[in-house]
């Protein structure tokens, strides 16, 4: 429960940013209108928009008798891409976001490492209550993998597989109402929300990881999803793209709410150069990981992974 406060703060917390930025955009649009300003860029009344991000950051280090210590070399390559097609007719909208990551770590001493792996997909689809209306009934669908093999590492012992291509992959599918106060905040909300998962690796399934039974390749949960998304411009140098997911089993522990809490801000320095920081967080009840000391016990944990890059920058 302490763990849903905290989320349920934050997504107020979300609520109320973009609410201060509505207020500070209108603002500056009725300056710009008294000015006489026309952006003969703006796209806004197009059917059809396209936009995203593409960062590849690089990192390398070399020592050659160096007292203070560390590793003879090591070299990291990360890809990052957020991208997405929207349309918008009358009071009909379609929404459809990419988020890809993929990053490796080489070092002298342990070799190659994957540091950074996943493939988000997620289509939504509107219609809004009026014309002038901020709400809109909506369905929506979201897909999770991951592109390549996972490995957990023990100092004492060889590296084990725990996830791959497919395991687990995640599909939800569900209908509800969505807000959108601002170009940069929406907020979704589904009472009926189906959630498969799916393991595709038959090692993984017989260890009976991810929630599946022993030997199974996927279940099935119904339950209560509530989605925030913010994604915004703060100027041409600074943005930030943010979302949380929350998804409640109705079958199974309801009150183990799935957490899903992934950020992304991005500093450019030049035209084609930016530094980007993403910080992720996952808590999955079915997700167990072994105790230390107690190789036969497993528990649940929250996730945290953080990634600071500094690399190539295209956005469009």
């Amino acid at each position: 429960m302490k763990v849903l406060s905290v989320v349920l703060t934050s997504a107020f917390i979300f609520f109320n940013i973009s609410q201060l930025y509505a207020q500070d955009e209108n603002i500056q649009s009725l300056v710009e209108d008294a000015q006489g300003n026309i952006n003969i860029d703006d796209t806004s009344s197009n059917t059809w928009q396209f936009g995203g991000i593409f960062h590849l950051n690089l990192g390398q280090s070399a020592l050659s008798h160096w007292a203070a210590g560390g590793d003879k070399s090591s070299f990291s390559l990360t890809g990052l891409f957020n991208g997405y097609t929207s349309y918008k007719r009358d009071r009909i909208s379609w929404k459809n976001i990419v988020d890809l990551a993929y990053g490796y770590t080489k070092t002298s001493s342990t070799g190659y490492r994957k540091s950074d792996d996943h493939l988000y997909l997620t289509s939504q689809l509107g219609y809004a209550t009026s014309d002038s209306s901020k709400w809109s009934y909506s369905v929506l669908a979201d897909f999770k993998t991951q592109f390549s093999t996972g490995y957990l590492y023990d100092d004492d012992e060889p590296r084990t597989l725990n996830s791959d291509f497919l395991s687990p992959a995640y599909l939800l599918v569900s209908a509800g109402m969505s807000f959108k106060p601002t170009d940069y905040f929406t907020l979704y909300i589904s009472p009926i929300t189906e959630r498969w998962t799916f393991v595709r690796s038959n090692l993984l399934s017989d260890q009976g990881k991810f929630g599946v039974d022993s030997g199974a390749h996927s279940f099935n949960e119904m339950g209560a999803f509530v989605s925030a998304r913010f994604e915004k411009e703060f100027s041409d140098a600074i943005s930030l793209s943010s979302r949380l997911d929350l998804f409640s089993n109705y079958k199974h522990n309801p009150q183990n709410v799935d957490i899903y809490f992934t950020n992304l801000l991005a500093l450019k320095i030049t035209k084609y150069l930016a530094t980007t920081i993403s910080l992720n967080m996952i808590y999955d009840d079915d997700i167990k990981f072994p105790v230390e000391d107690k190789p036969d016990q497993e528990v649940s944990h929250l996730q945290i992974q953080e990634v600071l890059g500094v690399g190539l920058s295209y956005q469009f």
